[in-house]
């Protein structure tokens, strides 16, 4: 563990400030510019099994490398694809940061997300506990997400359908 685990530590507001930053853009559906927070070898997950970190030998929901990420973004921008084009209007709250690591060069980090999607009328709520891994950069602006791991508290459940990122 590295020697300073708090919020008030300046990598942990670099960071906190980075997952902000993604939760608006998202919200905002400026997609390519989300996925320009991530590192070329970033993955983005939302496993199945919340107690897993074995990705690549367990079923998720999503699991995007660079590749897939792009592919997910081309769908959401071009309109073609009906979740695209009848896509929920979402707000997001990411809150309790609990810093599990931070070195000059990365950090983990986890926090609580509670996403609130309106479409049609209707109101979905997705709670997660989200984990990051981020590399920092020469500057804040360079620093990129290697790692998002979504816990959906229901994953075990049946989860309807989100034409949205987490």
């Amino acid at each position: 563990m590295a020697e300073s685990t708090t919020l008030t530590d300046t990598r942990t507001l670099q960071a906190v400030e980075l997952i902000w930053r993604e939760a608006d853009l998202l919200d905002r559906k400026e997609y390519h510019a989300w996925n320009e927070l991530y590192a070329e070898d970033g993955i983005y997950v939302i496993p199945i099994d919340t107690l897993t970190d074995d990705f690549d030998e367990q079923l998720n929901m999503v699991y995007d490398d660079a590749r897939m990420r792009a592919m997910r973004v081309q769908r959401l921008t071009e309109g073609y694809a009906i979740s695209a084009v009848d896509s929920a209007k979402t707000i997001r709250t990411v809150s309790r940061f609990v810093p599990l690591e931070v070195t000059d060069t990365s950090i983990s980090i986890r926090a609580g997300q509670v996403v609130v999607a309106y479409k049609r009328g209707d109101h979905d709520v997705w709670a997660s506990e989200v984990e990051y891994v981020i590399r920092f950069g020469e500057t804040p602006a360079d620093d990129k997400i290697v790692r998002k791991v979504v816990r959906l508290v229901n994953a075990e459940d049946v989860v309807p359908a989100s034409g949205f990122l987490l």
